[in-house]
């Protein structure tokens, strides 16, 4: 079901502004140049706040859990861009081993190719969360409509394969637009994305990938690593292969405790 949608305080003051500009410029013609300005600058801020993936200025987003969770030690793994056959079976093995859950932004074009590895993760205790249909890298240009369509469909698509609703979105990268926040009130999701990554899709070296999340780790932190678009160790093993064991290695000496975004904020 859809929820009530409430635009942050800096849409609010966007509206406002536009709404000034058009009086103002209809009230005094010659002033039109500086309406204009204003305006240009308030598209471009609301532009840069789009391209930052942690920013808060185009509605609420989920960048570390909630104070409860922190209290309980809590940490989250979140692996984007599956599902992938030859990566995330592996991953999967190696979170049993530990005995930790995790939350899977998942592809819907990947999941109708991949439907059995997709109910195999929520079989395993994780969750299977919306990572768009397409996963286009135009996604933060896309306009409403077809913003909607988009991650309804994988919405739809992995709802029907894990019998699980997703109820958080992350869009392709972090980047996005105004748009974003009333079609996922719409959609009845929440945007979730992270407090620190190892840019393992561009990084082959466990150690640099490793250190990025690891440095000054915290309850709380929610950790992006990918088990699709994997970049390569120079043995040509997927990196989070590499990385994840040392990781969670790292999380049992901190007495931190990987669970899904679903369970830290129900």
């Amino acid at each position: 079901m859809p929820r009530p949608w409430k635009p942050a305080p800096a849409l609010k003051a966007s509206f406002a502004l536009h709404g000034a500009a058009a009086l103002g410029t209809l009230a005094l013609p010659a002033a039109w140049p500086w309406a204009l300005g204003a305006l240009a600058a308030n598209h471009a801020a609301l532009t840069v706040a789009g391209l930052l993936p942690r920013s808060t200025l185009l509605g609420p987003n989920l960048t570390r859990l909630p104070e409860a969770a922190a209290a309980r030690n809590e940490i989250a793994l979140t692996l984007d861009d599956g599902p992938d056959p030859d990566i995330t079976p592996r991953v999967l093995d190696l979170l049993d081993a530990a005995g930790v859950r995790a939350s899977f932004f998942c592809i819907g074009w990947r999941a109708r190719e991949h439907p059995a590895l997709c109910r195999e993760i929520v079989a395993r205790g994780h969750r299977v969360e919306n990572h768009g249909d397409s996963h286009s890298w135009a996604f933060s240009a896309f306009g409403p409509g077809r913003m909607k369509a988009d991650i309804a469909a994988a919405q739809a698509t992995l709802s029907d394969i894990t019998g699980q609703a997703p109820r958080f979105f992350r869009p392709t990268a972090g980047l996005r637009n105004p748009f974003l926040d009333p079609v996922l009130a719409a959609l009845d999701l929440r945007l979730a994305t992270w407090s620190r990554r190892g840019y393992d899709t561009r990084e082959g070296r466990p150690d640099v990938v490793l250190g990025r999340l690891t440095r000054d780790l915290a309850a709380s932190d929610i950790l992006l690593l990918h088990d699709g678009h994997a970049a390569h160790t120079p043995a040509c093993l997927p990196v989070i292969l590499a990385v994840l064991p040392p990781l969670l290695r790292a999380l049992a000496e901190h007495e931190l405790k990987p669970v899904t975004l679903f369970d830290a904020v129900s």
